[in-house]
């Protein structure tokens, strides 16, 4: 799914066979989640987990949320999302960080409904991510 996901957004993918190698080895540790929802999956939440100065238990970052193309509309990634949110929490953690394209009003809107916000409370300036390949 993670491909499909890549090249339904003409994103960049470096293959089935090498994300199917990256995953197995990522979640062979306690760092990264994969849920998956439906039978055949039709839609995936990808976590990674980390320590932070700033809050006692681990911060997580939604690193993919995907539902394939014929299942959307049923509620799936609102039950993704959901489930991502309680599994933070059940490990003791109190942030689930979300990036996301600034073009991309549907998902932008999408996380606005369920509550994040791309604001600092009382702020009103949009916060950005930056980032550098090295």
């Amino acid at each position: 799914m993670l491909h499909d996901f890549n090249t339904e957004f003409d994103t960049p993918s470096p293959g089935i066979d090498v994300l199917t190698s990256r995953v197995a080895e990522l979640l062979a540790g306690e760092d990264v989640v994969v849920l998956l929802v439906g039978t055949p999956p039709g839609g995936l939440a990808v976590l990674s987990f980390r320590s932070n100065v700033w809050y006692p238990g681990p911060v997580a970052i939604l690193d993919e949320l995907y539902v394939r193309p014929g299942l959307r509309g049923r509620r799936l990634g609102s039950a993704l999302l959901a489930a991502s949110c309680e599994l933070v929490r059940g490990r003791g953690g109190a942030l689930l960080e979300i990036n996301v394209d600034g073009e991309d009003t549907d998902a932008r809107r999408f996380y606005e409904a369920r509550g994040f916000a791309n604001t600092e409370p009382g702020g009103t300036e949009p916060m950005l991510y930056y980032y550098r390949e090295l």
